[in-house]
């Protein structure tokens, strides 16, 4: 077995915190990690002290469960909730982030998007360029490299 790249071994652990998820539909996990550090960790689930999908069912609308609150936000919030800084840092994320947390990615100051899956918006890829955000969908680097052997 050979080692894992930084950026394989960071997904491999934001996958074990997507199993915390609580939302039957779509289970996804997020750490923020700067200096091969890991600063904090979310995944998708509901308001904090009230009940999840997994207990009174999805809240849907337009398709979408709006009871949960996305790994990205989730991480983002833990963060703050304990003075963690994270401008500058590296979001690893089990699926790539929807519009909303995509906004709240750049905002927070985070330079790097590690994504394993994507998932539905393309917008990310025309403003993480604008923005000087680095977009990394892992899979495809995993795909690409081992095309090259």
């Amino acid at each position: 077995m050979s080692r894992p790249s930084w950026d394989e071994y960071f997904m491999s652990i934001a996958e074990i915190v997507a199993t915390r998820s609580t939302c039957p539909r779509k289970s996804v996990g997020a750490i923020i990690v700067k200096d091969k550090n890991i600063l904090s960790t979310g995944y998708n689930g509901s308001i904090r002290g009230l009940p999840h999908c997994t207990e009174v069912g999805c809240m849907l609308e337009n398709g979408h469960c709006v009871r949960t609150i996305h790994a990205e936000a989730n991480a983002i919030i833990q963060a703050a909730r304990h003075g963690v800084k994270i401008e500058g840092a590296t979001i690893y994320i089990t699926a790539s982030p929807c519009w909303n947390c995509f906004k709240l990615i750049a905002n927070s100051g985070i330079k790097r998007i590690v994504f394993k899956e994507f998932y539905r918006d393309e917008r990310i890829f025309e403003f993480s360029k604008q923005l000087d955000i680095e977009l990394v969908h892992l899979q495809k680097e995993k795909e690409n490299y081992s095309q090259s052997k």
